[in-house]
């Protein structure tokens, strides 16, 4: 007679740490304990369920403790720190003091620090908030009488931001609490050294909030700095394009863009918004003229524009009076407007992270886009390094041409489109000798623009020169796909002290 068999029992599974089930528990906002005239405004607003992100974070926010996390646009970062953010000053309401300010934001452009105060405003309609916005592009005046009395929140763009504290309009001694958004983009364009002269001036004692799309040397070096055993974040791979957005490359002569162009707006399904990126100001301009001799309603916006000019394009567009923008990659992190249902690339962007910034303004809250990008013969090396970057291969239609550049004529645009022909080679000079005596107006005017094209592939290579050093057979690293827990095992300020 055969004995029975034994059911060993599996050892139990440990269980969860407090904290990480209180996340995955965290459905509702009304779970997070926030105060209750912020939950009034959210569910004004229909905020039922917070994203991934704002589940991770707020719960950490509202601790006090640091926080660095890599998150993409459009995935509710805004609100994962501006609510914590609400709740502590709602809880300690105190006057703030004469030019000063408890909160600091900074961000990379005016259009995007515009969203930012819009969203404190919005969260905060309950609660006796001062808040204030200093970018560049407008008088320094306003702001000046903005922050005479001191504001609870301050959102500004860097530039401006020491312009005031230099004037002695605003002092950073009281801040609390410090958030740098889109730190990518602030290397991207040279406002590194200008963050680092703002961290000197904020007092020790104060929380500290870092979010980034993707975390070059440069960025964690600056981690390392101003952050103090930080809590980490990662919602999403770190350069990966959303999946609801369907992704083609055109091929085409150079020469043959802007009809392509607008035979893509003309026959194209239903398209309600288009933003087109080109990667000059001088290119958007151009790309704008050729649209509208098509018949096509087009306006542009970069960083010559004024500020009022920028504001009332940006409205024209959200209201649909305008249904086609041009823009340079200034607006690829800037811009927050509903309904875009196309994002072509009429030229490449030189820096592959700026692709995937670039098609994510389409697909937004749950919809579809699509995201096209015309690829000439000399724009072969951006779609090979884009496609590495996104680890997929984007189908593509037409015929590719026979590459006869070496790269596109993005400097000479840059310096005012100089021309090689003989006729036009003088003329070009004496236009790009014009551009760079107003680019230096620009420069005195507002210090918060995007940088030229060049400069923008320089820093690119010197980040893949800087890999290369560590092995010539390298392959150009690409973002982690790995969980929250291994994502960060790497960086060093990431490790606790």
């Amino acid at each position: 007679m055969s004995k029975p068999a034994i059911r060993r029992r599996s050892p139990p599974r440990p269980a969860l740490r407090p904290a990480y089930r209180k996340i995955l528990e965290l459905n509702s906002f009304n779970d997070f304990g926030l105060a209750e005239p912020i939950t009034r405004a959210l569910a004004e607003e229909r905020y039922v369920t917070p994203t991934p992100i704002q589940a991770q974070s707020i719960p950490i926010l509202l601790t006090g403790k640091d926080l660095v996390g890599i998150a993409q646009t459009g995935t509710g970062k805004t609100a994962a720190f501006a609510l914590p953010i609400l709740h502590r000053l709602a809880a300690n309401h105190v006057r703030p003091e004469r030019k000063s300010c408890r909160v600091l934001v900074l961000s990379p452009t005016r259009e995007l620090s515009g969203q930012i105060l819009d969203s404190f405003r919005t969260y905060g309609r309950h609660l006796r908030i001062q808040s204030a916005l200093a970018i560049g592009g407008v008088s320094m005046g306003a702001q000046v009488r903005a922050l005479l009395n001191g504001v609870d929140v301050l959102v500004a763009t860097p530039g401006r931001l020491l312009d005031l504290v230099q004037s002695n309009a605003v002092r950073l001694n009281s801040v609390e609490t410090f958030v740098l958004d889109e730190a990518d983009r602030m290397l991207d364009m040279g406002f590194i050294r200008d963050i680092r002269k703002i961290i000197t001036k904020l007092p020790k004692e104060r929380q500290t909030l870092m979010f980034s799309a993707t975390m070059p040397e440069d960025i964690a070096e600056l981690g390392r700095q101003m952050l103090k055993d930080p809590a980490k974040v990662s919602v999403t791979p770190q350069a990966t394009t959303v999946e609801r957005i369907a992704q083609r490359i055109v091929h085409v002569d150079r020469g043959n863009k802007s009809k392509m162009l607008s035979d893509i707006i003309k026959q194209e399904q239903n398209v309600d918004r288009v933003l087109v990126f080109t990667r000059t100001k001088h290119g958007a301009d151009k790309v704008v003229r050729g649209l509208v001799k098509d018949g096509i309603l087009a306006e542009a916006i970069h960083g010559n524009k004024s500020q009022n000019q920028r504001e009332r394009v940006l409205k024209d567009f959200r209201n649909g009076r305008v249904r086609t923008l041009v823009a340079t990659d200034i607006a690829a992190r800037g811009i927050d407007v509903d309904g875009i249902s196309h994002v072509i690339n009429f030229d490449l962007p030189n820096i592959p992270e700026s692709y995937v910034h670039r098609i994510g303004r389409t697909a937004r809250a749950g919809a579809d886009g699509v995201a096209i990008s015309l690829c000439s013969a000399d724009e072969a090396d951006y779609l090979r390094d884009i496609e590495k970057l996104i680890r997929m291969q984007i189908p593509a239609t037409g015929i590719v041409p026979t590459r006869t550049a070496q790269r596109p004529p993005q400097h000479q645009q840059a310096r005012g489109g100089q021309r090689n022909n003989r006729n036009g080679h003088r003329q070009g000079q004496r236009n790009g000798q014009h551009n760079n005596g107003q680019n230096r107006n620009d420069r005195n005017h507002d210090r918060n623009r995007e940088p030229a094209a060049g400069q923008q592939r320089q820093a690119h290579q010197g980040h893949q020169q800087a890999h290369a050093d560590h092995g010539q057979n390298k392959p150009r690293p690409v973002a982690s796909t790995q969980p929250i827990g291994s994502a960060f095992a790497n960086v060093p300020f990431m490790q606790s002290r």
